[in-house]
């Protein structure tokens, strides 16, 4: 079962359809709270049931190519605005935009949070619209995450420090640009290092996501995206959440803001 509804009912749709003996993949964000979360994973394990989160970046061809030509990152900036639509306001932009870069960022870094700064704005909905979050992990690496749904224009990007080199990709275009020793066109003004430019076709994310979840119940194939990943993920995002609505009370408390 298929479960794309607003995050609030998440936890009594898919709590629901296992119980009742489905397996089920959940659009993300996983749950409302991390407690949800904890109770829909615990209940995939006593029912026996497949338990995927939808998030949709890990199926995409960008996701595969990014992965094969980085490693040991040092920091990440990520950039995902587009133009406003009234889908998914139901949710702050964290929960709606900025949580898939923190579910790619997660899985980059394999490390957890060490501290969080960030601030954001409700721009045309109840919830914020505009985010910038910079997360440290206890690997040492960094990143910096922006977010917005009332911009001008669509813009994914990345860019990725690493120990070996530099990469930078344009999800939208399907184009990414990586410097490191030994690769590609040689670069005159740095000894030993190279230019190599990816591109890549395009495939059906949604359809690949759906096949993994399929290939977990029929053939018992790992659960790439399981519960433990969508709880990382909403983790993040809560405490992107957190800590904005700390920054809220110390630009009120100092009268920056009403």
């Amino acid at each position: 079962m298929v479960i794309a509804a607003p995050a609030a009912a998440h936890h009594a749709l898919a709590s629901a359809a296992m119980t009742a003996g489905c397996h089920v993949l959940v659009e993300k964000p996983i749950a409302a709270t991390l407690a949800e979360a904890d109770a829909l994973a615990a209940l995939a394990v006593s029912t026996g049931r497949v338990l995927q989160v939808g998030h949709l970046e890990r199926f995409s061809a960008a996701h595969a190519a990014l992965a094969t030509h980085l490693a040991r990152p040092l920091y990440i900036e990520a950039t995902r605005i587009a133009p406003f639509k009234p889908r998914g306001t139901d949710v702050s932009v964290i929960l709606d935009l900025m949580i898939h870069d923190l579910d790619l960022i997660l899985t980059l870094t394999d490390s957890p949070i060490a501290s969080v700064d960030a601030v954001g704005a409700a721009i045309a909905s109840a919830h914020e619209d505009i985010a910038s979050a910079r997360i440290r992990f206890a690997s040492g690496a960094v990143a910096t995450i922006t977010a917005s749904r009332v911009s001008a224009r669509t813009e994914r990007r990345m860019r990725i420090f690493t120990a070996e080199g530099y990469v930078t990709i344009d999800f939208a275009n399907r184009r990414m640009s990586v410097i490191r020793r030994d690769a590609g066109q040689k670069l005159p003004f740095v000894d030993g290092f190279g230019l190599q430019e990816i591109s890549w076709q395009d495939h059906d994310a949604l359809e690949a996501e759906h096949a993994a979840f399929i290939a977990a119940i029929a053939d018992g194939a790992p659960v790439l995206v399981d519960a433990a990943a969508g709880r990382r993920a909403l983790a993040a995002a809560l405490a992107v959440t957190a800590e904005m609505e700390a920054a809220r009370q110390r630009m009120r408390a100092s009268g920056l803001i009403a």
